[in-house]
């Protein structure tokens, strides 16, 4: 082979796999696209290595682990305010923060790849992908492909330059990690698999007059909200209440947009008042986990380049 036959069409199929898998390993979509375009970029360099001694697949997938075991090895762990903090005891507006690099970050889909709408979605919650970032990074590759994609623990040997046995061996601990992590966050996820339309638009409705008392009474007495970057989080209605009403100010006027986010789970893209002119411009995504149709859990995403990367418009009309 040479680098002139370098196969595009072939690997441009597998993008949408890989990048499920890269975002599952780093939890974040910027660092899976990153690795995704590294990895086609080494396999367009070592196209005329590649010898058939294994599938096309298993060997794009091993260039692809190695870049995200290397990104790992030089990062921390990301996580959601509610794993790393306990609720707020004073409500005050927000400060402390945390860099982006810290925080895990919803996802948009990955493409129309019939492969890929057969990959697990519960997998792609982000309570999940919280889960995944408690396991060391080839524990957490080896579960990825075993539990998710479902691979052989041949394949996964070969991908990963491991034995079979050695991948037997980590999926283990790696599942046993798993079960015995306590994760805040888990005990928040989606209890019903995902939010009734009549309690979205009700939220909608209420958010958008800024009704307090109507937006509080849709959460469940134990319900909370989370806001990345910041460190603060909320949780009990009475709290709500008085951060919704120190908040005012800021959050009076918006507008929702609908968007599905992390495998096609409802969420809502927040446009809040401009500084300049009439329009309204990218705030927050609000991903709302709710049990026994009662709002348990609201992750509202403070990070404005997501809207791009959910292509959003910079700016609507009021």
């Amino acid at each position: 082979m040479n680098e002139t036959a370098f196969d595009e069409p072939l690997f441009s199929s597998l993008k949408p796999g890989l990048t499920s898998f890269c975002y599952r390993m780093l939890g974040s979509m910027d660092d899976a696209d990153d690795a995704v375009q590294e990895t086609s970029i080494r396999v367009w360099q070592s196209w005329s290595t590649f010898r058939q001694d294994s599938s096309f697949k298993t060997w794009v997938y091993r260039i692809a682990s190695n870049l995200c075991l290397d990104k790992l090895r030089q990062s921390k762990r990301r996580a959601l305010p509610v794993d790393l903090f306990d609720p707020a005891v004073a409500i005050v507006e927000p400060r402390d923060t945390l860099p982006d690099s810290a925080w895990i970050w919803p996802s948009p889909d990955f493409g129309g790849n019939p492969e890929d709408r057969l990959v697990r979605r519960d997998t792609l919650q982000l309570c999940f992908i919280a889960l995944l970032q408690t396991l060391p990074p080839r524990q957490r590759a080896v579960l990825i492909l075993k539990d998710v994609f479902e691979w052989s623990s041949k394949q996964i040997a070969e991908t990963l330059a491991m034995s079979p046995a050695a991948v037997n061996s980590a999926l283990q601990r790696a599942r046993e990690t798993m079960d015995r992590a306590q994760l805040r966050s888990d005990e928040l996820s989606s209890m019903d698999v995902q939010p009734e339309q009549q309690l979205l638009s009700r939220y909608v409705e209420a958010f958008e007059q800024f009704d307090i008392a109507a937006l509080v009474a849709l959460f469940h007495e134990e319900g909370c909200m989370s806001m990345p970057p910041f460190e603060m989080w909320i949780r009990g209605k009475e709290a709500l209440s008085a951060f919704y009403s120190l908040t005012r100010w800021h959050c009076e006027g918006s507008r929702f947009v609908p968007i599905t986010v992390n495998g096609g789970y409802p969420a809502l893209a927040q446009y809040m008042p401009g500084k300049e002119g009439s329009g309204l411009v990218p705030w927050g995504i609000h991903v709302i986990e709710t049990k026994e149709n009662q709002i348990l859990h609201v992750q509202n995403f403070i990070h404005t380049p997501l809207f791009s990367r959910f292509g959003l418009p910079e700016r609507i009309d009021r």
